[in-house]
């Protein structure tokens, strides 16, 4: 039998070696269908198109066929059809974010203003008009109540308060029987007082949906004349600063 030259038998050996790093690589490497890190890029009018194992979509991002127009669309897995939609509305209005109830598509229950930039849509929200209240006792009086299920951690609170000259007023609000806010005063040298504030809700007092009152008091505290109260409206509201949020 003819020797094999070394040179030859070195450079199988290099190769077991080569094969053996590329077996050990493939079996370390992700699977195939996991990306580990980095970024993904759908480009060039590319979509992405997530569906459940019955063929409804759950999740569409890319161009929406009917319009031409790019947007994300999220769907519910029982064929109810869309949730959420981001864009994918005609292109006589600009790309609005809507939410749809459970088979309500195309109508949205929730949706920004597609032609003002900046304003809601939908809901459409009320403007609560209530009736002035006459406020002629130095006693404190309940002149408007209701009933609150919490849903914000802030109030905000929009009064007036108005009498003849040298008859002063005062008015407050308790929630549960314990007051929370200010104190608003109509000064005896004054005819009008106007209050739009914020009341911001203890948290450790008011977890979200507490069921609890809501009473608007007022009583006259100088003068023998007859004031009134016009309340405009009490609205629930977000934070707008870290120290609302822990007070």
């Amino acid at each position: 039998m003819a020797a094999v030259p070394l040179d030859l038998l070195d450079r199988i050996r290099a190769l077991e070696r080569q094969v053996r790093e590329l077996t050990g690589r493939a079996q370390t490497r992700p699977a195939l269908n996991r990306i580990t890190h980095g970024a993904v890029v759908i480009g060039e009018g590319g979509t992405l198109d997530v569906r459940a194992p019955g063929g409804a979509q759950i999740l569409g991002v890319g161009s929406f066929p009917a319009t031409g127009r790019y947007g994300v669309s999220m769907a519910r897995e029982d064929g109810t059809g869309v949730a959420l939609e981001v864009g994918g509305n005609d292109t006589s209005a600009s790309q609005m974010v809507r939410l749809f109830a459970r088979g309500g598509y195309p109508s949205p229950i929730v949706m920004d203003d597609g032609y003002a930039d900046g304003y809601l849509g939908r809901p459409w929200v009320p403007i609560p008009c209530t009736p002035y209240m006459t406020i002629s006792s130095d006693d404190e009086a309940a002149l408007y109540s209701g009933q609150m299920l919490t849903q914000h951690k802030v109030l905000r609170v929009n009064l007036q308060l108005s009498g003849p000259a040298g008859t002063g007023a005062e008015a407050l609000l308790r929630i549960g029987g314990q007051q929370y806010g200010p104190t608003w005063s109509l000064a005896a040298s004054a005819t009008t007082k106007d209050v739009n504030d914020r009341v911001v809700l203890p948290a450790g007092e008011f977890p979200h949906g507490r069921d609890v009152s809501a009473v608007v008091w007022a009583r006259r505290t100088s003068g023998t004349g007859t004031c009134t109260l016009r309340l405009r409206g009490i609205w629930g509201t977000n934070t707008v600063n870290a120290t609302e949020a822990t007070s």
